[in-house]
């Protein structure tokens, strides 16, 4: 990292990273970018998508990237909490307990269909996308940085599958899709069916600590008094919209002005401008924004409702640097 210009280098190995993540998932800059700022923000990410997607691959890739730890838990109907965050097992031989790590001990976590367990082993994640750190027998276990959960979910329409809680959804810090390639990418990917896992071939770009470092990095971001107003507004404006039920929390607040941050920074420049607010506002509101059951009833989406929002209230003009 350069001492005079700190953006540049975070832009160029944010950069960097992308590409090198792209190698193994074709034609999904934007989804990429996201779950990359995600990770720099330190925050989680949910995908709600059908299989067959790359969302494993995405995970993979990341881990890969930064030199980290991958993991994978396959959520069913009979997963239980321990099997997730570990478990405490008796030692005849040294007559003591000793604490087994769990799946979640890792770099980056894909929880698999996230939404086919039972609410009582999907809380057991809360703790530790909160706070870093799973309590078993009331001893606490930290997992470590960077760690991220990549969640990902079945449309909700499917059979099997159980609402995730609005205070699990607020957990992650923005919701998206990868969805299907386009003919292109469809092109590429078939073209190379003879490999089998291109995540196995993605090499490191940074370690881990470097991760640790640009989170801090981003935290130093400016964000000019206007912006902060306009994301006010927003949420002033999500809560009263006459289709939504429950509007951005304030939670919802600093996790857009904390991802505009990073997705500032990742772009070169060391302030925020009201685009990044507008670029992130559909992953960052979406799962957080809840329709009344008759906006349901009528068809109308979230994307269209964040649409209206961002229309009604009426960005800064002045740029502050």
């Amino acid at each position: 990292m350069t001492a005079h210009d700190p953006a540049s280098w975070f832009a160029q190995t944010f950069r960097l990273m992308a590409d090198n993540v792209g190698k193994a998932v074709f034609g999904k800059q934007r989804t990429v970018d996201l779950a990359l700022t995600c990770l720099l923000t330190e925050g989680h990410l949910l995908l709600e998508d059908f299989p067959g997607t790359g969302k494993t691959s995405l995970a993979k890739a990341i881990a890969a990237t930064v030199k980290g730890r991958h993991n994978r838990i396959q959520f069913t109907p009979d997963l239980l909490p321990s099997d997730v965050t570990g478990v405490t097992i008796y030692d005849q031989k040294t007559q003591a307990f000793n604490f087994h790590e769990g799946p979640v001990f890792t770099t980056i976590l894909l929880a698999d269909e996230i939404n086919r367990a039972s609410p009582k082993t999907q809380s057991a994640l809360l703790e530790v996308m909160e706070e870093g750190r799973v309590t078993v027998d009331g001893v606490g276990h930290p997992v470590g940085r960077p760690f991220m959960v990549i969640a990902t979910q079945n449309p909700i329409e499917q059979a099997g599958t159980y609402r995730l809680p609005e205070a699990q959804l607020d957990r992650f810090l923005m919701k998206t899709s990868l969805g299907y390639p386009d003919h292109d990418a469809t092109v590429a990917v078939l073209a190379d069916a003879s490999t089998r896992d291109r995540t196995a071939a993605i090499q490191p770009v940074i370690t881990s600590e470097v991760v640790a470092q640009m989170s801090e990095i981003a935290d130093t971001v400016h964000v000019d008094p206007a912006i902060l107003a306009y994301v006010s507004r927003l949420a002033e404006e999500s809560r009263r919209h006459p289709n939504v039920k429950l509007g951005l929390s304030v939670r919802g607040c600093l996790a857009l002005i904390r991802c505009a941050k990073t997705w500032a920074i990742g772009s070169g420049r060391s302030y925020v401008v009201p685009d990044d607010i507008k670029t992130l506002a559909q992953p960052v509101m979406c799962h957080r924004v809840l329709l009344d059951a008759e906006a349901q009833f009528s068809g109308v989406s979230v994307d269209d409702v964040i649409g209206q929002i961002l229309d009604a209230v009426e960005p800064p003009t002045q740029r502050v640097a």
